[in-house]
Protein backbone atom coordinates (compact mmCIF):
# COMPACT_ATOMS: atom_id res chain seq x y z
CA UNK A 1 0.00 0.00 0.00
CA UNK A 2 1.72 3.18 -0.86
CA UNK A 3 1.42 5.99 1.96
CA UNK A 4 -0.51 8.34 0.19
CA UNK A 5 -3.66 5.76 0.21
CA UNK A 6 -2.98 4.93 4.12
CA UNK A 7 -6.02 7.04 5.75
CA UNK A 8 -8.41 7.21 2.69
CA UNK A 9 -8.18 2.97 2.46
CA UNK A 10 -8.87 2.80 5.86
CA UNK A 11 -12.16 0.56 6.63
CA UNK A 12 -15.17 2.44 8.89
CA UNK A 13 -14.33 2.83 12.36
CA UNK A 14 -10.64 1.99 12.33
CA UNK A 15 -7.98 3.15 15.25
CA UNK A 16 -5.05 5.04 15.06
CA UNK A 17 -2.59 5.58 17.36
CA UNK A 18 -0.79 9.21 17.95
CA UNK A 19 2.57 9.25 20.27
CA UNK A 20 3.08 12.89 21.02
CA UNK A 21 4.56 12.00 24.51
CA UNK A 22 5.19 15.58 25.02
CA UNK A 23 5.77 18.94 25.68
CA UNK A 24 3.06 21.43 26.03
CA UNK A 25 3.58 23.46 22.86
CA UNK A 26 3.77 20.11 20.79
CA UNK A 27 0.95 18.44 22.07
CA UNK A 28 -1.19 22.13 21.68
CA UNK A 29 0.06 22.14 18.02
CA UNK A 30 -1.13 18.50 17.24
CA UNK A 31 -4.41 19.50 17.78
CA UNK A 32 -5.16 21.10 14.29
CA UNK A 33 -3.76 17.67 12.50
CA UNK A 34 -6.11 16.07 14.82
CA UNK A 35 -9.08 18.75 14.18
CA UNK A 36 -8.90 17.82 10.41
CA UNK A 37 -8.46 14.12 10.44
CA UNK A 38 -11.87 14.05 12.49
CA UNK A 39 -13.58 16.39 10.04
CA UNK A 40 -12.38 14.53 7.39
CA UNK A 41 -13.38 11.07 8.31
CA UNK A 42 -15.23 11.35 11.47
CA UNK A 43 -15.56 7.50 11.72
CA UNK A 44 -11.82 7.12 12.51
CA UNK A 45 -11.08 6.44 16.59
CA UNK A 46 -7.92 8.73 17.23
CA UNK A 47 -6.66 7.86 20.90
CA UNK A 48 -3.46 9.90 22.28
CA UNK A 49 -0.05 8.93 24.21
CA UNK A 50 0.87 11.94 26.03
CA UNK A 51 2.46 11.67 29.45
CA UNK A 52 0.19 12.00 32.50
CA UNK A 53 0.88 15.80 33.51
CA UNK A 54 -0.05 17.03 30.07
CA UNK A 55 -3.41 14.64 29.42
CA UNK A 56 -5.46 18.00 30.52
CA UNK A 57 -4.41 19.68 27.63
CA UNK A 58 -6.64 17.17 25.79
CA UNK A 59 -9.51 16.43 27.81
CA UNK A 60 -12.99 17.72 26.07
CA UNK A 61 -11.39 17.65 22.73
CA UNK A 62 -13.50 16.08 20.17
CA UNK A 63 -11.38 14.48 17.91
CA UNK A 64 -9.75 12.73 20.50
CA UNK A 65 -11.43 9.52 21.51
CA UNK A 66 -9.29 8.42 24.02
CA UNK A 67 -6.66 9.67 25.72
CA UNK A 68 -3.45 7.16 27.04
CA UNK A 69 -0.72 7.76 29.03
CA UNK A 70 2.86 5.71 29.07
CA UNK A 71 3.04 4.38 32.59
CA UNK A 72 3.48 5.63 36.11
CA UNK A 73 5.75 5.89 38.85
CA UNK A 74 9.47 4.46 39.03
CA UNK A 75 11.36 0.98 38.89
CA UNK A 76 9.62 -1.73 39.44
CA UNK A 77 6.34 0.19 39.66
CA UNK A 78 6.92 1.98 35.96
CA UNK A 79 7.65 -1.94 34.29
CA UNK A 80 4.69 -3.40 35.64
CA UNK A 81 2.54 -0.19 34.73
CA UNK A 82 3.92 0.07 31.33
CA UNK A 83 3.22 -3.76 30.84
CA UNK A 84 -0.25 -3.08 31.68
CA UNK A 85 -0.54 -0.52 28.87
CA UNK A 86 0.97 -2.75 26.74
CA UNK A 87 -1.94 -4.95 27.05
CA UNK A 88 -3.76 -2.33 26.53
CA UNK A 89 -2.28 -1.05 23.04
CA UNK A 90 -2.74 -4.85 22.00
CA UNK A 91 -6.12 -4.95 22.78
CA UNK A 92 -7.17 -1.97 20.67
CA UNK A 93 -5.99 -3.79 17.63
CA UNK A 94 -4.50 -0.22 16.47
CA UNK A 95 -4.99 -0.23 11.90
CA UNK A 96 -2.19 2.50 12.69
CA UNK A 97 0.33 3.89 15.38
CA UNK A 98 2.15 7.25 14.29
CA UNK A 99 5.18 8.19 16.57
CA UNK A 100 5.44 11.94 16.18
CA UNK A 101 7.91 12.27 19.52
CA UNK A 102 10.89 9.95 18.27
CA UNK A 103 12.39 9.32 21.19
CA UNK A 104 13.03 5.68 23.25
CA UNK A 105 10.07 5.60 25.09
CA UNK A 106 7.91 6.09 22.07
CA UNK A 107 9.61 3.33 19.89
CA UNK A 108 9.14 0.98 22.64
CA UNK A 109 5.10 1.78 22.27
CA UNK A 110 5.33 2.22 18.78
CA UNK A 111 6.57 -1.61 18.43
CA UNK A 112 4.10 -3.39 21.12
CA UNK A 113 1.07 -1.30 19.66
CA UNK A 114 0.84 -4.20 17.45
CA UNK A 115 -0.66 -1.90 14.59
CA UNK A 116 0.18 -2.94 11.11
CA UNK A 117 1.42 -0.43 10.19
CA UNK A 118 4.15 1.79 11.54
CA UNK A 119 4.74 5.64 11.15
CA UNK A 120 7.68 7.93 11.94
CA UNK A 121 9.59 10.70 10.29
CA UNK A 122 12.54 9.57 8.19
CA UNK A 123 14.73 11.05 10.37
CA UNK A 124 13.95 9.24 13.48
CA UNK A 125 16.62 6.68 15.31
CA UNK A 126 15.57 3.06 14.77
CA UNK A 127 13.75 3.66 11.55
CA UNK A 128 13.92 -0.13 10.69
CA UNK A 129 11.00 -0.08 13.23
CA UNK A 130 8.91 1.88 11.01
CA UNK A 131 7.64 0.29 7.71
CA UNK A 132 6.35 4.06 6.48
CA UNK A 133 8.85 6.64 6.84
CA UNK A 134 7.75 10.39 6.55
CA UNK A 135 10.10 12.42 4.54
CA UNK A 136 11.26 16.18 5.02
CA UNK A 137 8.23 17.80 6.09
CA UNK A 138 8.92 20.90 4.02
CA UNK A 139 9.12 18.59 0.94
CA UNK A 140 5.20 17.78 1.06
CA UNK A 141 4.63 21.09 1.88
CA UNK A 142 6.96 22.85 -0.94
CA UNK A 143 7.79 25.47 1.53
CA UNK A 144 11.87 26.47 2.56
CA UNK A 145 10.54 26.56 5.93
CA UNK A 146 7.54 25.33 8.15
CA UNK A 147 5.70 26.11 11.57
CA UNK A 148 5.89 23.46 14.37
CA UNK A 149 1.51 22.83 13.15
CA UNK A 150 2.87 22.58 9.50
CA UNK A 151 5.82 19.40 10.70
CA UNK A 152 2.61 17.93 12.60
CA UNK A 153 0.27 18.19 10.13
CA UNK A 154 2.35 17.18 7.19
CA UNK A 155 3.00 13.50 8.26
CA UNK A 156 -0.90 12.96 7.87
CA UNK A 157 -1.18 14.66 4.62
CA UNK A 158 1.75 11.96 3.53
CA UNK A 159 -0.64 9.75 4.70
CA UNK A 160 -3.73 10.52 2.59
CA UNK A 161 -5.25 13.76 4.83
CA UNK A 162 -6.05 15.68 1.74
CA UNK A 163 -3.65 19.22 2.18
CA UNK A 164 -5.76 22.09 3.32
CA UNK A 165 -5.48 25.33 5.59
CA UNK A 166 -4.14 24.23 8.80
CA UNK A 167 -6.54 25.72 11.54
CA UNK A 168 -6.11 27.41 15.10
CA UNK A 169 -4.66 25.01 17.72
CA UNK A 170 -7.17 24.48 20.09
CA UNK A 171 -8.09 23.13 23.59
CA UNK A 172 -11.04 23.38 26.31
CA UNK A 173 -12.07 24.93 29.43
CA UNK A 174 -14.46 23.15 30.89
CA UNK A 175 -17.41 23.96 33.50
CA UNK A 176 -16.04 22.73 36.43
CA UNK A 177 -12.46 24.49 36.20
CA UNK A 178 -14.50 27.42 35.31
CA UNK A 179 -16.08 27.98 38.17
CA UNK A 180 -13.16 27.43 40.09
CA UNK A 181 -11.77 29.98 38.41
CA UNK A 182 -14.54 32.33 39.60
CA UNK A 183 -13.82 31.57 43.35
CA UNK A 184 -9.58 31.81 42.23
CA UNK A 185 -10.53 35.44 40.90
CA UNK A 186 -12.18 37.10 43.17
CA UNK A 187 -9.28 35.46 46.31
CA UNK A 188 -6.72 37.34 43.83
CA UNK A 189 -8.80 40.41 44.31
CA UNK A 190 -10.48 41.04 40.18
CA UNK A 191 -14.13 41.23 40.22
CA UNK A 192 -16.36 39.49 37.80
CA UNK A 193 -16.46 41.38 34.47
CA UNK A 194 -13.16 42.97 35.46
CA UNK A 195 -10.47 43.18 32.52
CA UNK A 196 -7.47 41.28 33.78
CA UNK A 197 -3.98 40.14 31.97
CA UNK A 198 -1.96 37.01 32.60
CA UNK A 199 1.69 37.68 32.48
CA UNK A 200 4.00 34.52 32.39
CA UNK A 201 7.33 35.55 33.38
CA UNK A 202 9.34 32.01 33.16
CA UNK A 203 10.81 29.56 30.80
CA UNK A 204 12.46 26.88 30.35
CA UNK A 205 15.59 28.29 29.84
CA UNK A 206 17.59 31.55 30.71
CA UNK A 207 18.09 32.24 27.11
CA UNK A 208 13.91 32.41 26.75
CA UNK A 209 13.47 34.48 30.28
CA UNK A 210 13.01 38.54 29.32
CA UNK A 211 14.42 40.11 32.71
CA UNK A 212 12.39 40.40 35.62
CA UNK A 213 12.60 44.25 35.64
CA UNK A 214 10.98 44.03 31.88
CA UNK A 215 7.98 42.24 33.31
CA UNK A 216 7.43 44.56 36.29
CA UNK A 217 7.86 47.23 34.22
CA UNK A 218 5.21 46.00 31.83
CA UNK A 219 2.80 45.02 35.06
CA UNK A 220 2.60 48.60 36.11
CA UNK A 221 1.71 49.48 32.10
CA UNK A 222 -0.60 47.49 32.16
CA UNK A 223 -2.41 48.42 35.29
CA UNK A 224 -1.85 51.83 35.24
CA UNK A 225 -2.24 53.20 31.46
CA UNK A 226 -4.50 50.58 30.31
CA UNK A 227 -6.58 49.98 33.54
CA UNK A 228 -6.28 46.06 33.16
CA UNK A 229 -5.62 44.19 36.57
CA UNK A 230 -2.71 41.62 36.04
CA UNK A 231 -1.77 38.57 37.65
CA UNK A 232 1.61 36.91 37.78
CA UNK A 233 1.84 32.92 36.54
CA UNK A 234 4.19 30.25 36.93
CA UNK A 235 5.06 26.59 36.88
CA UNK A 236 6.16 24.20 39.58
CA UNK A 237 9.21 25.36 40.98
CA UNK A 238 9.35 28.43 39.32
CA UNK A 239 8.27 30.79 42.45
CA UNK A 240 11.67 32.15 42.34
CA UNK A 241 11.30 34.27 39.00
CA UNK A 242 7.65 35.80 40.72
CA UNK A 243 10.06 36.44 43.79
CA UNK A 244 12.50 38.63 41.33
CA UNK A 245 9.82 40.27 39.58
CA UNK A 246 7.69 41.28 42.84
CA UNK A 247 11.27 42.39 44.13
CA UNK A 248 11.46 44.90 40.75
CA UNK A 249 8.19 45.83 41.52
CA UNK A 250 8.57 46.97 44.90
CA UNK A 251 5.08 45.48 45.68
CA UNK A 252 3.25 42.11 46.21
CA UNK A 253 2.39 40.78 43.27
CA UNK A 254 -0.88 38.60 42.21
CA UNK A 255 -0.07 35.54 41.93
CA UNK A 256 -1.36 32.04 40.07
CA UNK A 257 0.57 29.33 41.12
CA UNK A 258 0.51 25.77 41.81
CA UNK A 259 -2.28 25.01 39.86
CA UNK A 260 -3.31 22.39 37.70
CA UNK A 261 -3.17 22.74 33.45
CA UNK A 262 -6.61 22.72 33.36
CA UNK A 263 -7.11 25.28 36.25
CA UNK A 264 -4.87 27.53 34.41
CA UNK A 265 -7.00 26.93 31.29
CA UNK A 266 -9.66 28.65 32.73
CA UNK A 267 -7.81 31.11 34.07
CA UNK A 268 -6.71 32.15 30.82
CA UNK A 269 -9.75 31.79 28.93
CA UNK A 270 -11.25 34.84 30.14
CA UNK A 271 -8.10 36.80 29.81
CA UNK A 272 -7.85 40.28 28.02
CA UNK A 273 -4.56 40.09 27.42
CA UNK A 274 -1.44 37.22 27.62
CA UNK A 275 1.95 38.53 28.22
CA UNK A 276 5.26 35.94 28.38
CA UNK A 277 8.33 34.49 27.60
CA UNK A 278 8.26 31.86 24.67
CA UNK A 279 6.55 28.72 26.61
CA UNK A 280 3.74 26.00 27.02
CA UNK A 281 1.66 28.86 28.34
CA UNK A 282 2.10 31.05 25.47
CA UNK A 283 0.41 28.29 23.27
CA UNK A 284 -2.31 27.27 25.57
CA UNK A 285 -2.83 31.23 25.56
CA UNK A 286 -3.13 31.33 21.45
CA UNK A 287 -4.82 27.88 21.35
CA UNK A 288 -7.44 29.80 23.82
CA UNK A 289 -8.20 32.48 21.38
CA UNK A 290 -6.93 35.41 23.82
CA UNK A 291 -4.80 38.36 22.33
CA UNK A 292 -1.24 37.46 22.85
CA UNK A 293 2.36 38.90 23.10
CA UNK A 294 5.42 36.82 23.34
CA UNK A 295 8.74 37.46 24.19
CA UNK A 296 11.35 35.37 22.21
CA UNK A 297 14.93 35.00 22.67
CA UNK A 298 17.15 32.00 21.60
CA UNK A 299 14.52 29.82 20.22
CA UNK A 300 13.06 30.03 16.26
CA UNK A 301 9.63 32.57 16.37
CA UNK A 302 8.99 31.16 12.58
CA UNK A 303 8.88 27.46 13.98
CA UNK A 304 7.45 27.90 17.73
CA UNK A 305 5.30 31.55 17.07
CA UNK A 306 1.97 31.66 18.25
CA UNK A 307 -0.45 29.56 15.69
CA UNK A 308 -1.82 31.08 13.34
CA UNK A 309 0.85 33.26 12.83
CA UNK A 310 0.99 37.15 13.38
CA UNK A 311 0.74 37.94 9.98
CA UNK A 312 -3.19 35.86 10.11
CA UNK A 313 -3.72 36.96 13.79
CA UNK A 314 -4.22 40.86 14.60
CA UNK A 315 -4.36 39.70 18.02
CA UNK A 316 -0.79 38.21 18.07
CA UNK A 317 2.64 39.66 18.66
CA UNK A 318 5.58 38.42 18.48
CA UNK A 319 9.11 40.27 20.23
CA UNK A 320 12.33 39.29 19.11
CA UNK A 321 15.46 41.04 17.71
CA UNK A 322 17.66 39.40 14.92
CA UNK A 323 20.47 37.98 16.24
CA UNK A 324 23.16 35.28 13.72
CA UNK A 325 23.38 32.69 16.32
CA UNK A 326 19.60 32.33 16.22
CA UNK A 327 17.98 29.42 16.81
CA UNK A 328 20.27 27.62 19.05
CA UNK A 329 19.82 24.92 21.58
CA UNK A 330 19.35 27.29 24.55
CA UNK A 331 20.49 25.59 27.33
CA UNK A 332 23.04 28.24 27.43
CA UNK A 333 24.29 30.93 25.72
CA UNK A 334 27.07 29.62 23.48
CA UNK A 335 28.07 32.93 21.75
CA UNK A 336 28.12 35.51 24.48
CA UNK A 337 28.40 35.95 28.10
CA UNK A 338 25.24 36.59 28.79
CA UNK A 339 21.96 36.09 26.59
CA UNK A 340 21.81 38.69 24.59
CA UNK A 341 18.98 37.35 22.25
CA UNK A 342 16.65 37.97 25.00
CA UNK A 343 18.01 40.68 27.27
CA UNK A 344 18.20 42.85 24.09
CA UNK A 345 13.99 42.76 24.06
CA UNK A 346 13.23 46.52 24.94
CA UNK A 347 10.17 47.38 27.63
CA UNK A 348 9.17 49.83 24.31
CA UNK A 349 9.16 47.13 22.27
CA UNK A 350 7.37 45.08 24.48
CA UNK A 351 5.08 47.40 25.62
CA UNK A 352 4.39 48.99 21.81
CA UNK A 353 3.06 45.59 20.84
CA UNK A 354 0.89 45.30 24.24
CA UNK A 355 -0.28 48.27 22.67
CA UNK A 356 -1.06 46.72 19.20
CA UNK A 357 -2.76 43.79 20.41
CA UNK A 358 -5.05 45.53 23.03
CA UNK A 359 -6.37 48.08 20.19
CA UNK A 360 -8.32 45.30 18.77
CA UNK A 361 -11.39 43.75 20.04
CA UNK A 362 -11.02 40.99 22.59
Amino acid sequence: MKAASLLPDFPIGARILIIRLRSIGDIILLTPALRLIKEWRPDLRISVMVESRFRELLQGNTAVEEILTPGEGSGARNLLSRFAVIRQLRRRRFSLCVNLHGGPTSRLFTRWSAAPWRVGFAHFRGASLYNILVPDARTILHKPSLHTAEHQAAAFFRLGLPQQEIPRAQIVSGTVHAAWWEVERTRLGIDSGQAYAIVHPTAAYKTKEWSPEGFARIGKYLEGKAGISVIYSCGPGEAPVLDAVEKAAGTPLRRLQGVSLAQFAAALAGARLFVGNDSGPAHMAAALARPVVVIFGSSSSPIWGPWPRQASNPASRVVQNPFDCNPCPGDRCYKFAQPECILSVSFDQVKNAVAEVLAHPS
